[in-house]
């Protein structure tokens, strides 16, 4: 299936440039230069990615991506002319995944481009995965010796009560309900820290640490958050 990037962007030149070079990668690609008739073209387009200009007729690029990001998930790539660390700041605040400064090479856009809808395709197959999986839900998890008790939020090992922090739950349950798969960091950080969180993969790997010293006999030779080689995590159990 061709991948389908929307470009918001006022200013001709650029717009041109972006569409010829995106086109000659593969992509189908549909530019407009104005933010509110942008929101228009987005939702009748229906794009896998959006490269949004900032400073635009109409709507500015921050409030269109507000609105996009309460309609639709997927990668938005902001651009500007302004080397400013607050539109940074804003713009990842507002539901942007990357961020790019004119003047910038067209290898390095094209370069993020495909990172972001790469990692787009990534987590949607493994939601498909997910929503494949036999996975019936239950009040209480016991893997042996741990126990999870869903109800009450709550986690004993060796019948004494586990003090976990409310990501440390949530991580240790979400990585549990799916045991024995193997789960990216990005997709973790997806599914249990949100879409919007402003942070990287590395956030999965210290929880992921803490964990292993509360459940983990040798946190050192972990049996049961087992690291896959490239990939992620599996839960064992």
């Amino acid at each position: 299936m061709i991948e389908k990037v929307l470009v918001v962007e006022d200013e001709p030149a650029l717009q041109e440039t972006l569409l010829y070079n995106l086109q000659k990668q593969g992509y189908e690609a549909q530019a407009i230069g104005d933010g509110r008739a942008a929101l228009d073209l987005a939702r009748q387009f229906k794009p896998d990615m959006i490269l949004l200009d900032i400073m635009l007729p109409g709507m500015d690029g921050f409030e269109v991506c507000k609105i996009l990001r309460r309609e639709m998930n997927v990668p938005v790539l902001m651009l500007t002319a302004r080397d400013d660390e607050i539109d940074r700041v804003v713009g990842l605040e507002v539901g942007a995944d990357d961020y790019l400064t004119k003047p910038f090479s067209m290898r390095e856009l094209m370069a993020r481009v495909k990172a972001q809808l790469r990692r787009s395709s990534l987590i949607r197959e493994e939601l498909e995965k997910l929503k494949n999986a036999e996975n019936q839900p239950h009040d209480i998890l016991t893997f042996d010796s741990l126990a999870i008790n869903q109800t009450r939020r709550e986690v004993m090992l060796s019948e004494q009560p586990l003090a976990l922090k409310p990501k440390e739950y949530e991580l240790l349950l979400f990585l549990a309900q799916h045991r024995g798969q193997m789960l990216s960091r990005e997709f973790i950080l997806e599914r249990v820290w949100g879409w919007d969180y402003i942070g990287d993969s590395r956030t999965v790997d210290v929880h992921v640490r803490w964990l292993r010293q509360k459940i983990e006999h040798d946190p050192a030779k972990p049996v049961r958050i087992v690291t896959v080689r490239g990939g992620g995590y599996r839960f064992e159990g």
